[in-house]
């Protein structure tokens, strides 16, 4: 997967923060252990703040090797690893990529912290596969459903707008729902969305949703 270059900064070398459990849904956390050519063993965390740095309120991703901060950078980005890269991306939902890409071009998830959302929901999918597969079929039917609901709504509400209608006409939506009804399936996409985010099986129709 092709994703931009942000440049990368040099970290200070401070020390990776515990997970909290209030974190859950603002912070992810993932890690790989990789080993290197001369024998040793090196762990490699990214911690994003979905919310945003303090200072600024950009979304960073920030580099630990064996828990001190080795570099940053604004999303998407990559950071160069022994043997490859990390790459790092999110979506308005949470992380829709933190792989390590080898040299060969082979891929592999880091592993989430876990006490956090994403861990949780994989170890729940360790320890409940079938259930896990009927919840991610669920939500992804939910963001689907969603979006054939309230894709041609919105698109007849654009289009009554006196600019757009002169220039390609009007389109009336076969589907006219009322508020709440479109409320409740708009709710209902975005915790598909979200739910899918957990799993990091994020794709464009969740960047439609958001």
């Amino acid at each position: 997967m092709d994703i931009r270059h942000r440049r990368v900064r040099t970290g200070s070398g401070e020390p990776l923060r515990r997970y909290r459990w209030w974190q859950m849904f603002g912070r992810s956390l993932r890690s790989i252990t990789l080993d290197l050519s001369d024998g040793t063993r090196l762990t490699y965390s990214v911690d994003v703040r979905h919310a945003g740095d303090m200072t600024d309120g950009e979304i960073r991703a920030r580099l630990y090797v064996d828990g001190s901060l080795r570099s940053y950078a604004k999303l998407p980005t990559r950071f160069g690893v022994p043997d490859g890269h990390i790459e790092v991306a999110i979506n308005g939902f949470g992380l829709k990529r933190c792989h390590y890409v080898r040299a060969d071009g082979t891929e592999q998830q880091l592993t989430p912290d876990p006490a956090s959302a994403e861990g949780r929901r994989a170890r729940f999918h360790h320890r409940y596969p079938g259930t896990s597969r009927v919840i991610g079929a669920i939500s992804t039917a939910l963001v689907i459903v969603g979006l054939g609901v309230e894709v041609p709504q919105i698109i007849g509400s654009l289009s009554q707008i006196p600019l757009v209608a002169d220039s390609i006409g009007t389109f009336t939506s076969p589907i006219q729902l009322p508020i709440q009804a479109n409320l409740f399936i708009g709710l209902a996409t975005v915790i598909g969305s979200a739910e899918r985010a957990l799993r990091m099986r994020s794709s464009w129709i969740d960047e439609l949703a958001s």
